[in-house]
């Protein structure tokens, strides 16, 4: 492939990928000649070691912002979105929020990004568990390249697993509201397997908030129930205060409990 064509269809990419496509006598070597070229002209930026970012025509290499998704996602191969970052490609995220987290099979070093910090994770255990790490997940177009990302399900369930990568409890239950569907059936067969009280608690909570715009099922809901904890919990672990449901033994913070559909609050 010619520089220039690569260079049109490959916005961010990678030392390796420009290796591959490109194919110039001397190999790594000489693909990295080939790239200092452009560097030097201000036609790209290195955005991380190994990481190229296209800066657009009209933009000088200083200014321009790569995208850190694509960044994420050269660094990465295998990289699964993942928390608020799935919430913004999912077209559901309420907020913005200037962390961006990826599960990945190797971990590295969070990179720095013009005020964004990409954090590298490992696949929950028992995603990791029977090659489970891309259970639940989707495919997105982003510029050209195709990113998996951890569908609506996954995404609300690991988001009440760890709030925090999620922007706050009130950030993911804001956000999740505008999830134009979900699917019940995978949603159980994850929270199965994470097996969590607390999980099957929270997301019966959620449910029950935004039973008619999901069209939950009481049957459902009564599956979730008996899976929730023995003695009351805190939603949120080190989130003191909040107000006690019963139905589903939890503590939730003020701001959220009155969320949910307009006749339910």
């Amino acid at each position: 492939m010619k520089t220039a064509d690569f260079l049109a269809t490959h916005p961010v990419f990678s030392l390796d990928e420009a290796e591959r496509k490109l194919a110039p006598p001397g190999g790594r070597a000489g693909t990295v000649e080939r790239l200092k070229h452009h560097l030097k002209s201000g036609r790209l930026k290195i955005a991380t070691r190994g990481v190229y970012a296209v800066v657009p025509p009209g933009v000088s290499a200083e200014r321009f912002l790569p995208d850190p998704f694509l960044v994420a996602a050269a660094a990465r191969s295998d990289a699964v979105f993942s928390h608020h970052s799935a919430l913004k490609l999912l077209g559901a995220a309420h907020s913005v929020w200037h962390h961006c987290t990826v599960y990945t099979e190797q971990r590295r070093r969070p990179i720095q990004l013009d005020g964004t910090t990409i954090r590298f994770l490992e696949h929950p255990r028992p995603m990791r568990m029977g090659n489970r790490g891309h259970f639940g997940t989707r495919r997105l177009e982003r510029r050209g390249r195709l990113l998996e990302v951890t569908g609506p399900e996954r995404t609300l369930i690991e988001g009440f697993r760890r709030p925090r990568l999620v922007g706050g409890l009130e950030e993911l239950v804001i956000s999740a509201s505008g999830f134009p569907t979900l699917d019940l059936d995978l949603l159980e067969e994850i929270l199965r397997h994470y097996d969590i009280a607390n999980l099957w608690a929270a997301t019966g909570w959620y449910l029950e908030r935004f039973q008619q715009s999901f069209h939950v099922p009481d049957r459902l809901l009564e599956v979730m129930e008996r899976h929730r904890p023995q003695s009351p919990q805190y939603m949120e672990r080190d989130r003191r205060g909040g107000v006690f449901v019963p139905r589903w033994n939890l503590i939730v913070p003020r701001p959220i409990i009155q969320l949910g559909e307009p006749d339910e609050r």
